[in-house]
């Protein structure tokens, strides 16, 4: 585990904490007051990070657990005290507020931004149904079903407080414009995580807003329950809404004071038409709201968009919310209407409101996570192209690092500061130092593949129980075939995790199987292909592509002769991302490029050392290194057009399975026949990619990007990341 230093100075009675809001546990009363001081400072100099989704489960991180485990505290005789230690301990681990790479990548954000103590506070929503829980059956399919979980019980999680009454939960009044001048006033409840710093001397938190109060209105509970509900339109304006509205009234509540609004994705930009209204009540008074000019409001959105960052993720035009005019006239103010003639406008569906589009008008900064996205981005927002810079996403370290594999890196003397510095990677340019690392590494990469590999066959053997215990049929052909055909560890394994959506093509290397089967026939070497991942509940092309893995387990044991085995992971998570990422041999990425905007799975493979098999898209075009770290196939060309289009006729399988193939076997012999330099690749990710693809350096950039006033001492420290590499530059400035 990626414990503390041995020498914290704080005791564990220490980590009580509280303020008007309630009683929270741990981290220190000094360190709770320090932050919550600056959030709370009449000079601003702090952030409201909104995201739609944030994933931060407490079973892949978890300082404070690492503490308690550390110095063997199972109990205590102070009851409160007590009572937490045995939450943090025992309590679930899950969180499940994410789909997927969006949220995982603003809950990597937080983590750094607290350890490199930035004031930052974040805003989500909670779902009562997290997102949708996943059964895998191999004739039907993927089969989704409610998430059922106890915010009351989970660790880093606390409820907050009514400073007036304490016995009784804080409670929010947030306006919503159904087409009225009057707002109708709906209540909600808040709930704070605490983004705890890997040292337990800093923290962001985390507010969840939660809707499912026993008098909300109807349109409400059904838009609180899941994460992107998509049953209806309407359902999906209303998430929207239900995020951008509650910002002001949660920062007005709690006495924060952030000057700026950083909206990962557009999914919160209803914020800025409050924020919007704000400034023309100001400005002419409810009276005359009637009476002002679209000069006005234009004037109006101006002083507002000083407020607001914007990062955009995607490429996807189905990624970029679009609601019908008709069906926002009737939950909208008055103001709000004419605000989105003016500013949500889209230009090519006339009769729509483009919320990307609003974002992109109405913010000081924004920025794509790739420099190819940012090219992207640019031919698709042409009239933005001057302000679309390029922050390159990253990942936090400290979550992604396999226990064995931090244990050997803290073993090293050169990289004895990993877990705060992680640009002390470079330092294995050195060949001693790289040659110090080589056989525990070696050692520990064997470690985590044997543990992935008993995971899944544990999993195949629970799979041919309940092959006979209950109706679900199961996704996987090894379940029915003996043991002994079962995986081995050792043998060559590639991972895919991520969402299923067709553009991401996972079925991909399975596009040919009979030239596959060729190529394991012809070298007599075996692969495991480990697939996971869900697709969106009303995704069926999505889903379709999830039942083609399936379909292909069969075939492909038996024409390989028994060479290839591919396995379907149900219920993919952060924990079994963990596990894979640092399980696997090789990490499988194959977009059609350039829909992949950046692609953080690689990252986390990268940051274990483990190699990708990647596209030419989103962050590989940065972490290829020209191929000291890994392998690239198909189309890297000039981006067209055509090329954005997700059309099945447009998505270049043929072209692109080719391409791979002709790669797969010089990857095996390198592997197999000759495994020093496939180590050598495995330290050069480690070397190259760490420091560059953490989310340290990205969150360093954010800072410049937000022109955060911070201490001399900070600002060095910060900066020190920042000059790792700049986005936006040709190379590395190291």
């Amino acid at each position: 585990m990626n414990t503390p230093p041995s020498d914290f100075p704080v005791r564990i009675e220490q980590l009580i904490c509280a303020n008007r809001f309630g009683t929270f546990f741990g981290v220190s009363q000094q360190v709770f007051d320090r932050v919550w001081n600056q959030l709370t400072s009449p000079d601003g100099e702090s952030i409201a990070y909104v995201s739609m989704e944030i994933g931060a489960d407490p079973d892949v991180f978890h300082p404070v657990q690492d503490r308690l485990e550390r110095d063997r505290i199972r109990e205590h005789a102070n009851p409160q005290l007590d009572r937490l230690i045995q939450k943090y301990l025992h309590g679930p681990r899950k969180i499940p507020n994410y789909s997927g790479g969006l949220g995982v990548l603003a809950g990597d954000t937080l983590k750094s931004f607290a350890d490199l103590h930035v004031p930052v506070l974040a805003i989500s929503l909670l779902y009562r149904e997290g997102y949708f829980s996943q059964i895998v059956d191999s004739k039907v399919g993927q089969i989704d079903h409610a998430t059922r979980w106890t915010p009351e019980a989970t660790p880093s999680l606390f409820q907050l407080r009514n400073p007036e009454a304490p016995e009784g939960p804080l409670v929010i009044e947030i306006p919503f414009y159904n087409g009225q001048l009057q707002p109708t006033v709906v209540r909600a409840h808040v709930w704070m995580k605490l983004e705890i710093s890997g040292q337990l001397d800093s923290f962001v938190p985390e507010f969840l807003i939660d809707y499912s109060l026993p008098d909300a209105p109807a349109w409400v509970m059904e838009s609180a329950h899941q994460l992107y509900n998509a049953k209806s339109a309407i359902i999906k304006a209303n998430q929207r809404r239900m995020l951008g509205s509650a910002i002001l009234p949660l920062l007005d509540v709690l006495g924060y004071t952030s000057r700026t609004i950083h909206l990962n994705e557009q999914h919160g930009i209803t914020v800025t038409l409050h924020l919007i209204l704000q400034e023309l009540r100001d400005t002419f008074g409810d009276i005359l709201l009637d009476q002002i000019a679209d000069a006005d409001i234009l004037a109006a959105a101006k002083r507002v968009s000083r407020k607001i960052v914007y990062t955009i993720h995607t490429p996807v035009k189905a990624g970029h919310d679009r609601f019908s005019r008709e069906l926002y006239s009737s939950i909208s103010h008055n103001t709000f209407q004419r605000t989105l003639n003016l500013l949500a406008h889209d230009d090519e569906i006339s009769h729509e409101y483009n919320f990307t589009a609003m974002a992109m008008r109405i913010n000081r900064a924004i920025n794509s996570v790739s420099r190819l996205h940012r090219d992207v981005t640019k031919k698709q927002f042409p009239a933005f192209a001057d302000k679309i810079k390029a922050i390159t996403n990253g990942v936090h370290h400290l979550t992604w690092i396999s226990e064995q594999r931090a244990a050997c890196f803290s073993r090293t003397p050169s990289l004895r500061a990993w877990r705060t510095d992680p640009s002390c990677f470079g330092t294995l340019a050195d060949h001693q130092n790289a040659t110090t690392l080589a056989p525990m590494f070696k050692e520990a990469w064997r470690t985590d593949n044997q543990q992935l590999i008993n995971y899944v066959n544990t999993m195949l053997k629970r799979h041919r129980e309940q092959m006979i215990e209950t109706w679900i049929d199961p996704p996987n052909h090894l379940s029915s075939l003996p043991e002994t055909e079962w995986l081995q560890p050792g043998v060559f394994t590639i991972g895919f995790a991520r969402r299923f959506s067709t553009y991401k093509r996972a079925d991909l290397i399975f596009d040919d199987i009979d030239r596959l089967s060729d190529i394991l026939i012809a070298l007599n070497r075996p692969i495991n292909f480990l697939f996971a991942g869900k697709a969106h509940p009303a995704d069926e092309p999505g889903k379709s592509v999830l039942k083609l893995i399936l379909d292909n387990q069969e075939e492909l044991y038996h024409r390989s002769k028994g060479l290839g085995k591919l396995v379907f992971i149900p219920g993919y998570d952060m924990l079994l991302a963990k596990l894979m990422v640092s399980g696997v041999h090789a990490w499988l990425n194959s977009p059609k490029r350039p829909l992949e905007a950046s692609g953080t799975s690689g990252m986390k493979a990268a940051m274990n050392g483990v190699p990708n098999i990647s596209i030419m898209d989103g962050w590989w075009v940065e972490g290829y290194h020209d191929g000291q770290t890994g392998w690239k196939f198909g189309y890297e060309g000039p981006v067209e057009e055509a090329d954005l289009s997700e059309a099945p006729d447009t998505l270049l399988y043929t072209e692109d399975a080719a391409a791979l193939y002709q790669v797969l076997p010089s990857i095996l012999e390198s592997f197999y026949d000759r495994p020093e330099s496939y180590l050598e690749c495995a330290l050069n990710n480690l070397r190259l990619n760490i420091p560059i693809f953490n989310t340290h350096r990205m969150a360093a950039e954010y800072v410049a990007q937000y022109g955060l006033r911070l201490s001399q001492d900070q600002e060095e420290s910060i900066g020190h990341f920042r000059r790792l590499y700049l986005s936006e530059e040709s190379g590395s400035l190291k």
